[in-house]
């Protein structure tokens, strides 16, 4: 039989297993916060005075929209709404032009230009799965016996001898919009067949959500194509 647990072993393990059950709620609760006042903020300088000039038109009648918790509200509902508005908008003609003509203005600025068309050009690839190709693979990142989730963005070619190196952006856990753009030998790729989303669900969960296995050495004896990716 093992030895009875001491008051601090036992007040230890109550701590691990209290932590270990509350971490979750609260990594949950810090997205969800850093999203709420993310888009709350966003269009707060427009809804807050507007909110509070009702107020002070009618008295004691609209004194709750001076209400932080109230302007907070309706912040996020504006943002909400102009999300929705724009993605609607995007499924139209007079959206997609208003798009294009966005994208003209934009390519006028030289800084500006290059952050969203790097931006845009990110986000289609990652949206748009080639036909018969797979776009998710694993990579030796940070060392060799260390695999890392990646997205094949583009395949070059080595100057001078012509050998094929991939470009791979590996996202960071849990936020896949920063990470690591890595130049990969093609041969050195480990293929996989995981969708996009399925690698995403992976990131962020920090490997929580996952398939039952996954390949981990480049396979052996199979030529890859830059049409392969």
């Amino acid at each position: 039989m093992r030895p009875p647990l001491s008051t601090g072993q036992r007040l230890q393990r109550l701590f691990l297993t209290g932590l270990l059950t509350l971490l979750p709620i609260w990594l949950t609760w810090v997205v969800v916060k850093f999203v709420f006042v993310l888009l709350s903020d966003t269009s707060r300088p427009l809804i807050g005075p507007l909110l509070h000039n009702l107020a002070a038109s009618d008295g004691p009648a609209l004194r709750w929209l001076d209400d932080p918790w109230v302007q907070t509200a309706f912040a996020l509902l504006a943002t909400l709404a102009v999300i929705l508005l724009a993605g609607w908008m995007a499924r139209r003609v007079f959206g997609q032009r208003l798009l294009r003509w966005f994208e003209a203005l934009v390519a006028r600025v030289p800084l500006a230009s290059t952050i969203y068309g790097s931006a845009r050009k990110l986000l289609d690839i990652l949206q748009t799965q080639p036909d018969g190709t797979q776009r998710v693979v694993l990579i030796d990142f940070p060392h060799a016996e260390m695999k890392s989730v990646g997205f094949v963005t583009r395949v070059i070619r080595e100057q001078g001898t012509g050998r094929e190196l991939a470009a791979v952006y590996v996202p960071t856990t849990p936020n896949p919009t920063s990470g690591y753009l890595e130049i990969v030998p093609i041969e050195k790729i480990t293929p996989t067949d995981w969708t996009v989303d399925q690698a995403m669900s992976f990131i962020i969960s920090g490997g929580a959500v996952s398939p039952e296995s996954i390949p981990f050495a480049p396979p052996k004896g199979v030529a890859k194509r830059p049409d392969d990716f």
